[in-house]
């Protein structure tokens, strides 16, 4: 039987990154003022816009800076809408798989994440960039997975600017989850060969099929 570890990101990949935003958004709304409904609508509108968000709800409630709304957006819990990426992470476990998580982020805010998601037990080993101490794409994030010394190694991304350059470089086999419209951070195909994935999917759900063809 071949041995293999699965490493994943998170944000667009195992779950969608504007659902965590609106999460935060309504989160804050609701402490900042619960009598007033439009604000949670003030808040993603400014998002839409590019403009600073926590910056206009701090004009009309001085008494809570950007700063103060940017820790209550990063230390929040969030409220994701079903989700079936634990029970695809379940199937892998089963059969056998190594699971990682290569993940860039605040410390609480991605814990908090995996919480939510019910995932945090599931993996193997964890690597969020604040407790790591480096970003993806430091060939660091990635080695470290080497020593569970399987006989396969994949990159579960959507990001071609950083996901899969490194993966790609140790010899990993990368599988990106197409953007379905909604990702945060725009899908770039036009970079270098080494940039991009071997594979792609429309959801994580083709997974299963492209591991174990």
């Amino acid at each position: 039987m071949i041995s293999k570890t699965i490493v994943f990101d998170l944000d667009d990949t195992l779950a969608p990154e504007i659902e965590y935003l609106k999460s935060a958004f309504r989160e804050i709304a609701q402490k900042v003022d619960p009598q007033n409904p439009q604000l949670y609508t003030l808040l993603w509108n400014a998002y839409q816009r590019m403009d600073n968000p926590f910056a206009r709800v701090s004009e009309l409630y001085p008494q809570y800076t950007v700063a103060n709304l940017l820790q209550l957006y990063r230390n929040h819990s969030p409220n994701y809408p079903e989700n079936n990426c634990k029970t695809l992470l379940e199937q892998l476990k089963a059969s056998g798989c190594i699971l990682g998580l290569i993940t860039d982020g605040y410390s609480i805010s991605q814990r908090n994440k995996l919480k939510a998601l019910g995932i945090e037990n599931i993996f193997d080993l964890v690597v969020i960039s604040e407790e790591f101490g480096s970003t993806k794409p430091s060939l660091a994030n990635f080695e470290v997975f080497h020593q569970f010394t399987t006989d396969q190694y994949y990159y579960i991304g959507d990001n071609p600017s950083k996901d899969f350059v490194s993966a790609n470089a140790l010899g990993w086999l990368t599988i990106c989850v197409i953007d379905s419209g909604n990702n945060i951070h725009k899908q770039d195909f036009t970079k270098e060969f080494l940039y991009l994935p071997h594979k792609k999917i429309n959801t994580l759900d083709e997974l299963i099929a492209q591991i174990f063809s």
